[in-house]
């Protein structure tokens, strides 16, 4: 039974690990006050709320004829789905500043077409809203935009060079955390390449290197690091994080993938505890080619804190909250390698104002870009790896009589190797989404059930336009043989037993 939990539970990390994916945000600090109980939209009082930051203010519908473009940092995070399901089967109501409706949307799969090469596929399709949303006017419509990167063949990425961060302060003794962290990271030192390279380092009150880069040929050395981490003290992060990419630098190699994995509960409480300072340090090292990665553990989670680090340090981020999740990703997806397909990825989606009155992102409040930045390449976007999807929900109203050319949808991406952009456009029509939804695709309606979920968790101003029993409804009848979908389901039905 342990090593069945030990190998299911590096999964996750391996597959985190072996992925380059991220997006940058634009917002320099992060608030973590508890948020205030608030009435639901089917009356009743809250459940118990979860420690965590305000909400992003869900924007109004822009007018296209003022405001036709829209622009975003691609984003890959799916912690924010992760971390408000542990809470919601466990019988509690996560805080409104931890619900993130596009990190609830890209937990999803969604079987786009790849592309033949590195870069991007352009996928878009859109249904009417359905019957049961309080604003299903005739006018009303749904946009999914899709971009999806070309899955790496096996054995071709890049040699890693990998340093693992990991807290061990008091609070990670929980069951989950450090038991979870130290049990992966044995089988995955197993499963590397020899010519792969590990270090570790750990931290509470201060942080000290367990073990310097070593190859993964000596993994004896590496299994007695991993042995060595021990529960103790208070969580000073930032000594941990200052001391990961100082070892990485020292040891960075060129022509490798150079990552460091941040490993914890996000919840610092020595040295610098605002994610702002922290955040420019995670930047310049960045930009030195050393990426991060973020693995969130534990009922009581830094979701916020941890999501701006992974994002500014060009990473990722992902809540592991059980073995059957890690299985799931470990099964489900195939483990993504260190390479990256696209660097500093955005998309812009231009809507026509002769067919388009208003329009609405779904989520991405904090990858927003202004419209010139879409071809300043100095500004961050989003690094996504291989074999991933990207999906944007827009909600819009057409113009009486609207026809013909709908938006164009643009991604633009630097090439990895060369640092060249590359842009892929595809045009939009109307009669694309004059269907009704019950005849649109299955994972298009998915997304919607998935980002309206979201938008009643975080009490949006959109929360009422929707019933957490019509959304129940909708994921149990597209949960056959889809068993992300009837855990989706299963995680709205416990969430009806809050909201009431």
């Amino acid at each position: 039974m342990v090593s069945q939990f030990r190998a299911v539970a590096v999964a996750v990390i391996a597959a985190l690990c072996l992925a380059a994916c991220g997006a940058a945000g634009n917002d320099d600090s992060a608030s973590y006050e508890k948020a205030p109980a608030t009435m639901n939209p089917q009356g009743g009082q809250p459940g118990p709320a979860i420690t965590g930051g305000a909400a992003d203010e869900a924007p109004g519908e822009q007018a296209a004829s003022s405001q036709p473009v829209s622009t975003f940092a691609v984003d890959v995070d799916t912690a924010s789905y992760g971390y408000a399901k542990r809470q919601l089967l466990a019988g509690q109501r996560p805080a409104a500043g931890t619900i993130r409706p596009e990190e609830f949307v890209n937990s999803f799969q969604q079987g786009y077409r790849q592309p033949s090469g590195d870069g991007f596929a352009v996928a878009t399709d859109g249904a009417r809203l359905p019957k049961t949303h309080s604003n299903a006017s005739d006018s009303a419509r749904l946009l999914r935009v899709g971009l999806q990167t070309r899955a790496e063949p096996e054995g071709q990425r890049l040699d890693a060079s990998l340093t693992f961060v990991v807290d061990v302060s008091g609070s990670m003794a929980e069951p989950g955390k450090l038991d979870l962290v130290k049990s992966g990271l044995h089988t995955l030192v197993d499963q590397l390449r020899t010519t792969d390279s590990v270090a570790l380092v750990a931290y509470s009150d201060d942080a000290e290197v367990l073990r310097q880069m070593t190859p993964v040929r000596d993994r004896s050395a590496l299994h007695g690091a991993i042995d060595r981490l021990r529960v103790s003290g208070s969580t000073n992060l930032q000594a941990g994080l200052r001391l990961g990419y100082e070892t990485a630098r020292k040891s960075f190699r060129q022509g490798a993938t150079n990552r460091v994995i941040l490993l914890s509960d996000g919840l610092p409480n020595v040295g610098t505890t605002s994610a702002a300072p922290l955040v420019r340090e995670v930047q310049e090292a960045a930009a030195k080619q050393i990426t991060m990665m973020g693995v969130g553990v534990g009922s009581d989670y830094g979701d916020r804190f941890m999501e701006e680090l992974a994002d500014k340090g060009d990473g990722y981020v992902v809540y592991v909250s059980s073995t059957a999740e890690a299985n799931k990703v470990f099964v489900e997806q195939l483990p993504a390698t260190l390479s990256v397909r696209a660097l500093d990825a955005k998309a812009q989606v231009e809507f026509d104002p002769a067919a388009v009155m208003s329009y609405r992102l779904i989520g991405y409040e904090n990858r927003t870009l202004s419209a010139s930045a879409f071809r300043n390449d100095r500004v961050d976007g989003g690094e996504v790896g291989p074999g991933h999807s990207v999906t944007a929900l827009y909600a819009l109203h057409l113009r009486a009589g609207a026809e013909g050319h709908l938006a164009d949808v643009r991604v633009r991406w630097q090439d990895p190797k060369t640092r060249e952009p590359s842009e892929q456009n595809v045009s939009v029509t109307v009669a694309s989404l004059d269907r009704e939804f019950t005849e649109a695709g299955p994972r298009m309606q998915v997304c919607y059930t998935a980002a309206y979920f979201a938008e009643v968790l975080r009490s949006s101003q959109y929360a009422g336009e929707v019933r957490l029993d019509d959304l129940l409804r909708l994921a149990e009848g597209l949960s056959e043989g889809d068993k992300q979908v009837a855990e989706l389901a299963d995680v709205i039905r416990a969430a009806t037993k809050l909201y009431r």
